[in-house]
């Protein structure tokens, strides 16, 4: 087994390699384009010319609101607050036809049908008018890899509440797979087929449709979810998928953008199905020197949390997904974010002729970004650690970047507070992961738990700081938050009020209602303004 020095010198080979190799793949468009459409040159959005440098958010359900009014005045409060960029679900699966709300896409009975009804499709064709009027581009994500309701597992919300009932990929795997595992939806060639058909009905309505600043093949991509994945399922299963499911697209629709939307996780050991190679005349030029501190800073950070992790004063609520079996890992002697055991080579992907440009996800109550296995207390519990461990990540993020020579977005972070704390809901799960009689018995004992006020303003700017600094197109908070809005039984939206008409907007543990509100809003105001 390596020791830790020995692991990051390895890692720093390794990556020194494949950073020291231009990429022999390009965005597809290339050069600053006067165009309507967002493009892409080099590492940069452009946009009628100008470069395009963008501060979004992310708002899931809010195509889905029941009252278009509620839709416009959301809108003008994000562009008021120096938003460009909104990223939204452009799927809603069910099962069965609700009695309320929106749906977009039934799967049922070996079929697939589509909703273009005004509770349906047309909810996508009013949120682009309305933001339209605001100078808000649009981030459509064609499907999730999260549906924990697959199990049949209670909830305490509406249909819609969470961003994991949407249906997404194993709503399909449940009706056309075989083996039920969630891998299928990537090698099924039926579930791809139903899949490809939604998308290319979605995609050829909106491909002269300046206002989609991109398509997301799917939000968190991995071999695992609610269901469990094959033994055969790897990163090349992933990349492979993303691959071919860009290139059907761009046969569709030449005009926008496509992109992953992957977590970002790393495998430099993982075999590559778009590796790095030369352009002509390169020089091969190293400009990576600075990986191999940032390695052993990371390890070092991580012996002081083993070392102190005892007198911790906090109580665990991450929602963190384990790590995959062995099968899946290139190495346990690292980190799960960095040795595949997701299954997933965010490079390989960003490698892919038809990608446009890469995502990466930050939401360290859910996901350890550390580079060796050393398990880390939560946010709350070592909060000056969490920070240094996701600055890296982020640098980590925007040195690919550079290595590869696309564009990156930070396409969604966000911290539990202490204010969300009973409203925090995993992503592979259905209901809060904190009931009130825990909390109480936390604030009892003085245990820390959600970040407070003071750090989430002070993750918030750093991330945003850090993200633009090294060069990032793009960097979405998760999640933006309203209240006042339009309730209805059965909706997303539910009364809150005693003459239960109004109501807030969904809230997994990321909202920013309350105390929180009027910090991110200028933390999102200021990066807007120092990044026009």
């Amino acid at each position: 087994m390596y020791s830790l020095i020995a692991l990051a010198l390895s890692l720093f080979s390794l990556l020194s390699a494949v950073s020291a190799l231009p990429s022999r793949t390009s965005p597809r468009h290339s050069g600053r384009s006067s165009s309507q459409f967002v493009t892409v040159s080099g590492t940069d959005f452009s946009v009628d010319g100008k470069d395009f440098n963008f501060v979004g958010t992310n708002a899931y359900w809010l195509p889905f609101l029941n009252s278009d009014d509620d839709i416009r005045n959301i809108l003008a409060n994000m562009a008021k607050f120096g938003v460009t960029v909104v990223r939204i679900w452009a799927f809603n699966d069910v099962a069965t036809v609700p009695d309320a709300g929106s749906w977009l896409l039934l799967i049922k009975d070996g079929n697939t049908t589509i909703n273009t009804g005004p509770n349906g499709i047309q909810r996508l064709d009013t949120l682009i008018a309305l933001a339209k009027q605001y100078n808000i581009y649009l981030y459509f994500t064609l499907t999730n890899n999260w549906f924990p309701f697959v199990n049949d597992s209670p909830s305490l919300f509406p249909r819609n509440f969470l961003c994991t009932d949407y249906g997404g990929m194993d709503l399909y795997v449940q009706e056309f797979g075989v083996t039920k595992t969630h891998d299928e939806f990537y090698t099924n060639m039926t579930i791809r087929g139903e899949f490809n058909k939604y998308v290319q009905f979605l995609v050829s309505r909106y491909a002269n449709e300046p206002g989609i600043i991109a398509w997301e093949l799917a939000n968190d991509a991995r071999c695992e979810s609610s269901l469990p994945s094959s033994d055969q399922c790897n990163t090349n299963t992933v990349t492979k998928w993303h691959a071919e499911t860009a290139k059907f697209i761009r046969s569709i629709d030449p005009n926008h953008l496509i992109t992953s939307g992957t977590h970002g996780f790393f495998c430099p050991t993982c075999p590559k199905l778009f590796p790095p190679s030369p352009a002509p005349g390169s020089s091969r030029k190293r400009t990576d020197g600075g990986l191999m501190s940032r390695v052993l800073r990371m390890i070092a950070l991580e012996r002081r949390v083993m070392s102190r992790a005892s007198g911790a004063n906090g109580m665990k609520v991450r929602g963190l997904w384990t790590a995959p079996s062995e099968a899946k890992r290139q190495s346990s002697d690292i980190g799960s974010a960095f040795n595949g055991a997701f299954g997933v080579d965010s490079e390989d992907i960003l490698n892919a002729p038809d990608i446009d440009f890469g995502t990466f996800q930050l939401f360290p109550d859910q996901t350890n970004y550390g580079i060796t296995g050393t398990e880390v207390q939560p946010p709350s519990s070592d909060f000056d650690n969490t920070l240094n461990e996701t600055i890296s990540w982020i640098s980590a993020q925007t040195d690919s970047m550079h290595s590869i020579g696309k564009p990156v977005v930070l396409s969604a972070f966000g911290l539990v507070t202490q204010d969300n704390l009973l409203q925090f809901v995993p992503v592979n799960d259905t209901c809060p992961v904190v009931k009130p009689q825990q909390d109480q018995k936390r604030q009892n004992s003085g245990a820390n738990a959600g970040v407070n006020q003071q750090q989430v303003t002070s993750a918030y700017n750093a991330w945003l700081q850090q993200g633009f600094q090294g060069g990032l197109g793009g960097v979405v908070q998760y999640q933006w938050s309203s209240q006042n809005l339009s309730a209805a039984n059965g909706t997303l939206v539910q009364g809150s009020v005693a003459n239960g008409t109004l109501g807030v907007s969904p809230n997994d543990g990321y909202g920013i209602l309350g105390a929180d509100e009027a910090q991110v809003h200028q933390a999102l105001s200021n990066a807007s303004q120092s990044n026009p």
